[in-house]
């Protein structure tokens, strides 16, 4: 009973580790293109196959338009979130060129906890 026990606990600690990991706060900044960050910065292209390495990260292949909402700032400018079709999610910059620049001047804000989390068919996702 006592290994059983043991091993109800070992995975409950390894899924309190994978939760703690996908909801990583990955800046406390953002820029976006009003203070509500609702408005869209800019549009996109693909300019290489990108596979995000959790649920929080936007998949997309070469030549894909994608949406960008939002720009990490500060501790992780590298970093931006947008949207293709109903997906959303961050995306490395230097992953797509820009086409199409649509708000001339960025609003940095602070991030929010729920910034953080997946999007599944407009419901967040806590793991």
């Amino acid at each position: 009973m006592s290994r059983i026990l043991d091993q109800r606990i070992l995975l409950l600690v390894i899924s309190f580790s994978a939760s703690v990991q996908s909801t990583k706060v990955l800046s406390e900044w953002k820029k976006c293109g009003d203070p509500e960050c609702e408005k869209a910065i800019s549009r996109v292209q693909a300019t290489t196959d990108y596979l995000g390495p959790d649920c929080r990260y936007l998949n997309f292949k070469t030549g894909e338009e994608i949406m960008v909402h939002s720009k990490l700032s500060r501790e992780n400018e590298n970093l931006w979130t947008g949207s293709k079709g109903k997906d959303f999610g961050y995306f490395p910059r230097d992953a797509v060129k820009v086409e199409e620049v649509l708000i001339g001047e960025e609003v940095e804000v602070l991030t929010k906890e729920t910034d953080f989390l997946c999007l599944h068919e407009d419901k967040y996702t806590f793991e």
